[in-house]
């Protein structure tokens, strides 16, 4: 299995350097959103040229590391709706260009109505909020199909797409057969200190409702402390990896493992291993 890590969690600066700095660190790929990346880009609709997409590829390429997995993250429920179109001709703007990065798909969450601050609110829990995210991403795939490439969104408790039901059903509106509609799982995003004894079956809906379609896994670890989720390095905090990954590996064996700001990346890399790439296996 390919494991991956978020380029703007090493630092921002050159393609070459993050490239360089990721295979130092022993990563397969990256999950590449390109303006908190890459020095001086912005990842802008007409700033993604064939110069411009080749030296960020050859950058990461020529150290051994792939961009299977490109991220273009906007808010479709944010009140401004210059923003909210900006964010979407981003996203298909990315759609369109995936495929000349060595990418096969494009993320990006569901939003809130908190706008900037992507946290819960009520008003996100609504038929209203659905209808809205499905009318911003009801184009997706179309354009994914034409790409060859595949949308990809996840969920998150404090986002219009709460739950993992809610998430398969937009899939289901807007691209039914799921050709080119593709999930993310970040099991953390659906958790609060109100329903984090529940990771387990969270983890299990997951893997039925997006079965054979998902792309790949954020993994994060967590302990509680003082009444609030923190991070952990993985393997060490209570989120139950060790039980996790093995269904991954056998479930989803083509799945990426992405690290989203995970901490100490040394111990929690080497944990990830021990798992799906065994020495003696």
């Amino acid at each position: 299995m390919k494991i991956l890590i978020r380029p703007h969690d090493i630092g921002k600066g050159s393609a070459d350097w993050l490239g360089s700095t990721a295979h130092e660190w022993g990563f397969d790929g990256v999950q590449l959103a390109i303006a908190k990346a890459v020095e001086g880009q912005s990842g802008n609709p007409g700033t993604l040229t064939d110069d411009v997409v080749s030296e960020i590829r050859n950058g990461f390429n020529s150290h051994g590391v792939e961009i299977p997995l490109l991220g273009a993250y906007f808010n479709p429920v944010h009140s401004d709706e210059k923003k909210v179109r900006a964010g979407a001709e981003k996203y298909a703007d990315h759609l369109r260009h995936a495929a000349a990065f060595g990418a096969k798909f494009v993320a990006s969450e569901t939003g809130s109505y908190n706008d900037d601050k992507w946290t819960y609110n009520p008003r996100n829990q609504t038929e209203e909020a659905f209808q809205a995210v499905k009318k911003v991403f009801s184009p997706m795939p179309k354009i994914a199909a034409e790409s060859g490439v595949c949308m990809a969104l996840e969920g998150a408790w404090g986002h219009c797409m709460y739950k993992p039901e809610l998430l398969r059903r937009l899939a289901d509106e807007i691209d039914p057969g799921l050709e080119h509609f593709r999930f993310i799982v970040d099991i953390y995003n659906y958790l609060h200190i109100g329903n984090h004894e529940e990771r387990a079956d969270i983890f299990d809906r997951c893997m039925k409702l997006f079965r054979g379609k998902i792309a790949g896994f954020h993994l994060k670890d967590y302990v509680v402390r003082d009444g609030n989720l923190e991070f952990a390095p993985l393997g060490q905090g209570i989120m139950g990896w060790k039980d996790f990954l093995p269904r991954i590996k056998a479930e989803c064996p083509d799945a990426l493992l992405i690290f989203e700001g995970v901490v100490d990346v040394p111990a929690s890399l080497s944990f990830v291993r021990s798992i799906v790439r065994p020495v003696n296996s």
